[in-house]
């Protein structure tokens, strides 16, 4: 299945689903493409895979994405192909992707389970973004504007879960995935 955790960035995501992958063996991370260049210690294929725009925007057009967003000037997605073969083994692949691609796979499948990372207080989000120093103040102040609408969105998404607490913010979810795995085993024997 599809296990879509977003929400604005600097939330902790990538936290959470480290957390999230520990506990749950099945659970893979898909690998997004992107057009931003790596931040230090980063590697290609493990972190993302790391594309010019020419060969991301080739990506879009053949519909090799399952997803794809502009991002504070950057192009995201998740790669078709990985994310449905993780799915027919049978394992719980995790998403690690933007607002406006969660609503894209939510619609392509309707069956991804989407939860929206909410930051414990927008001030909190911006203390986040600031302590990571690896962007400018323009590039933050262009993410927190971001944030704000992604915020406003988050009615659309089947789970809200705060990012205050780890430990539980990751039973939250962990709950919230067993629940859906039962649903659709359930649809499947009847």
């Amino acid at each position: 299945m599809l296990v879509v955790v977003a929400g604005p960035s600097g939330v902790g995501k990538g936290t959470v689903h480290t957390e999230l992958r520990r506990r749950l063996p099945d659970a893979v991370l898909s690998v997004s493409a992107t057009t931003r260049p790596a931040r230090p210690g980063e590697v290609d294929g493990v972190h993302y895979r790391f594309v010019d725009r020419t060969t991301f925007e080739g990506m879009v057009a053949d519909g090799d994405l399952l997803e794809w967003a502009e991002y504070a000037g950057n192009l995201y997605g998740t790669p078709r192909a990985p994310a449905a073969e993780a799915v027919a083994r049978g394992e719980v692949v995790l998403l690690d992707i933007e607002v406006q691609g969660a609503l894209q796979v939510k619609a392509a499948d309707p069956d991804a389970l989407l939860v929206f990372l909410q930051p414990p207080s927008f001030e909190e989000l911006e203390r986040r973004l600031r302590g990571r120093g690896t962007e400018d103040g323009a590039t933050i102040a262009r993410r927190l504007e971001v944030a704000l609408d992604e915020l406003a969105g988050a009615g659309a998404f089947d789970l809200e879960v705060v990012n205050d607490d780890l430990d539980r913010c990751v039973d939250e979810l962990l709950d919230a995935i067993a629940v859906a795995r039962r649903a659709a085993t359930d649809d499947v024997a009847f």
